[in-house]
């Protein structure tokens, strides 16, 4: 069943407002403790299946949604897909012990924040819901090892005519770089970056950093 706690009061500082779902016990419990560890976060609730967790995210409004891909009821991708659908604002990270190339494209295409093996170990799984809150995406190394094989299995399609800078920015968003930090290791000025998102964006036909990655892979410009 899953768990809504109540909205805890906030000191000066915003914490991140985290809910975690997983059909396995053991596995959750250790996540939640993870996330309940950290000063900056605030767990919010807590799913035993991808329909409670979609309930949950509509409800609670989380900044980051915590999900197993493999879930009953509905799994992570199609929990992923219904926040889209809804334009609900919380961003998804995505747990897996399969990390097979099409589950770590999809999941990325659908917009996803984060991917990661559930092999990782708490600090690298805490990091990654901190980064997400901040607006990061964050893949793991294996899942980034299977979505370059996929995407090389896949014949790229019409592919927008990105500029050289253009090009370099869509690679630096994939890193998970912010705008600020794009901007120092390009010489450039913030509102430079915010032009040439901007522009990147409207080529591309989406609305987002993880939209943007996912829409670069499927069309090949993304190594």
């Amino acid at each position: 069943m899953s768990a809504a706690y109540p909205h805890a009061v906030s000191g000066a500082r915003a914490r991140t407002r985290v809910i975690v779902a997983d059909d396995h016990p053991l596995f959750r419990e250790a996540v939640v403790r993870a996330i309940r560890e950290r000063p900056d976060f605030e767990l919010v609730g807590e799913a035993a299946d991808g329909r409670e967790a979609l309930e949950l995210i509509r409800e609670a409004r989380p900044d980051v949604a915590v999900l197993d891909v493999k879930m009953p009821e509905l799994d992570g991708l199609r929990v992923l897909a219904a926040v889209r659908r809804d334009g609900l604002p919380t961003r998804v990270m995505l747990l897996s012990a399969f990390l097979d190339g099409p589950t770590a494209f999809d999941a990325v295409a659908g917009g996803a924040a984060a991917f990661l093996s559930k092999d990782a170990d708490r600090g690298s799984i805490t990091d990654a819901v901190a980064a997400v809150g901040r607006g990061e995406t964050v893949l793991g190394p294996e899942v980034q090892a299977g979505l370059a094989g996929e995407i090389r299995a896949r014949t790229p399609t019409d592919r927008p005519a990105l500029s050289a800078r253009e090009q370099e920015i869509l690679a630096h968003i994939a890193e998970g770089r912010s705008a600020p930090e794009i901007a120092k290791l390009l010489y450039l000025s913030p509102a430079t970056v915010k032009s040439h998102l901007s522009a990147l964006y409207e080529k591309l036909g989406v609305s987002d950093r993880a939209a943007a990655v996912g829409e670069g892979m499927r069309r090949g410009l993304l190594e």
